[in-house]
Parts: structure tokens; sequence; C-alpha cells
């Protein structure tokens, strides 16, 4: 496998907005959110697919790109996952950034009838989260999770190059590429509508876009792709946003 990324795991912060294809990563590195109005939709919402930007997911439905940020939660680098799914619409509380004007009380239905067709999406995530998971690598914990820190979403787990990646839980493989800056060889898993899992640093990833994997199957071997040593570098995602993956992992 070839490895074109060399930045270190403290790159991560730079991590751009989607789980895109590289090329339009690199055309989204430096997006400038613009001012405008926003025309929300009411109970409408999207799922984010390969190649999509918060940006452009904003653009094609006449959203200011900090007002759908800001609707669902999502801080800057503004990174959105394949399988997410974003609200077109301000939830409960939520404040638009932008100049956002609201349709007349007479055109809108009243909130009682308004039914959101998923969970907003910046809900806290749950102590169980209903998934069996298993730890995707045997080695030492390097790096513990820090909310709001955007250098460690997730946990880092050292290990030789070349041992096994394993699915931390059973679903459908949403993205298989390098083209997310600083994390090297990366794979996403989609357990369900709201819980995904993310491998990086990876030597050699073993799945496909679209595979549909089982818990404790290999996915990749460990490596340093992306990395100043061999380690795993490991995610747990509720709703596009991270979680301490110790809350869910088995005591070790």
């Amino acid at each position: 496998m070839t490895k074109t990324m060399t930045p270190t795991g403290k790159t991560i912060a730079r991590i751009l907005m989607s789980a895109g294809v590289a090329l339009a990563l690199a055309a989204c590195s430096s997006t400038v959110v613009r001012e405008g109005r926003s025309a929300a939709r009411h109970g409408a919402t999207i799922v984010v697919q390969r190649g999509d930007t918060l940006y452009r997911i904003a653009t094609d439905n006449g959203i200011a790109a900090r007002d759908l940020a800001a609707w669902n939660g999502v801080p800057p680098p503004y990174t959105i996952y394949p399988g997410q799914r974003l609200r077109l619409y301000p939830g409960s509380g939520s404040r638009s950034a932008g100049a956002t004007r609201p349709a007349a009380p007479s055109a809108r239905p009243p909130a009682a009838s308004r039914q959101p067709s998923s969970p907003p999406v910046s809900a806290a995530a749950p102590a169980d989260s209903g998934i069996a998971w298993r730890w995707p690598a045997d080695g030492q914990l390097l790096n513990r999770f820090t909310a709001g820190d955007p250098t460690k979403q997730g946990i880092d787990i050292g290990g030789s190059g070349g041992a096994p990646v394993s699915a931390a839980a059973g679903g459908v493989v949403v993205y298989s590429g390098s083209g997310l800056v600083g994390y090297g060889e990366l794979i996403i898993i989609k357990h369900s509508e709201e819980w995904l899992s993310a491998y990086g640093h990876n030597r050699n990833r073993l799945v496909n876009e679209g595979q549909v994997v089982k818990t404790g199957e290999q996915i990749a071997e460990l490596g340093r792709s992306g990395a100043a040593r061999d380690m795993l570098h490991f995610e747990v995602r509720y709703n596009g946003k991270p979680v301490d993956p110790l809350r869910y992992l088995p005591k070790q």
C-alpha cells in the first residue's frame, strides 16, 4: 500500500471537512464560511455521502455554512463523515450564526406537529450505545481522549507494525482511503444510524467501502502512516461527534 500522507498525529486538528476523496479535500481545506440568509427546512435532514463537505451541503440547500454547522453542533474544522445525518433547520435552543430570516408564523406548522425524521444530532451520547464493542488492537494505551481538544478525538494504541487491527463492532465500511490529513491509511465503519468508528495510521487496509464486516474481523494491519510510530488511532463517534472510546470499550 502506497503511503502518501506523512504528517504527524498531532496534525489531526487540521482535519478537513469531510471523509471524501483527496481531490475534494484539497479544494476545501481553506473554505470561507460566508454570511447570508438561510432557508431553513424544518423537519428535513440529509445523510452525508462520500465526497460531501459541510460547505457544499449548505450551498446546495440555500443555507449559510456556519448556520448549518451551528444547527448540528459541528465545531471547526467542520469535520463530517459519510453516513452522518445533518439537520437542515435549527434545533431546539440552537442559534443561527448568520442572518437567518424565519418564515412568517402563519406559514409554519405548529411546533407540536413538526416531527424531525431523526433525533437532534447534537444530543449527548448515551451511556449505553447498545453495541457490544471490543478492543480493535492489542497494545499499550498511549494517548487518551480529551473532550474539546481537536488533537485528541480518540485514543492511540501502541503496537508492532503489521499487527492485526480488527473491527470494534460489526457494520459497513463507509470509508477506506488516505484522504484525511493526519490519519494516514484510514478506515471508517458505520455501525448504526448514530454510531461510527474510525481506525487510523494503518500500514495496510484490508477492506473496501461497502463491505460488511463482523465484530473482531481483521480490517487492517497496524502501522505508522501519518504518525511518528507504529500505533492505531481509534475513534468512536456519535452522530458525527467524537466521544471517549474508553466509555464503551471493555475494561482492561
